[in-house]
């Protein structure tokens, strides 16, 4: 099962804030992760690989990855 984790507010450190609360929560998905973080903003997630454990990675893409 994924995890996501995230928060809005300012931080002098958000991605080592991030970071932080994204280890917290390896346990929901210790095979891949990422991070979105824009002023406000960070978001971040876990992925526990069940189906395509290797190919099928997020984000998804299209053909053209727009």
């Amino acid at each position: 099962m994924c995890g996501f984790t995230g928060f809005i507010g300012e931080t002098s450190n958000s991605s080592a804030v991030l970071e932080q609360m994204m280890n917290t929560i390896i346990h929901r998905g210790p095979d891949s992760s990422g991070m979105f973080i824009d002023n406000k903003t960070a978001l971040g997630f876990r992925r526990l690989s069940i189906i395509d454990l290797e190919a099928d990675s997020q984000p998804l893409y299209n053909e053209d990855e727009s």
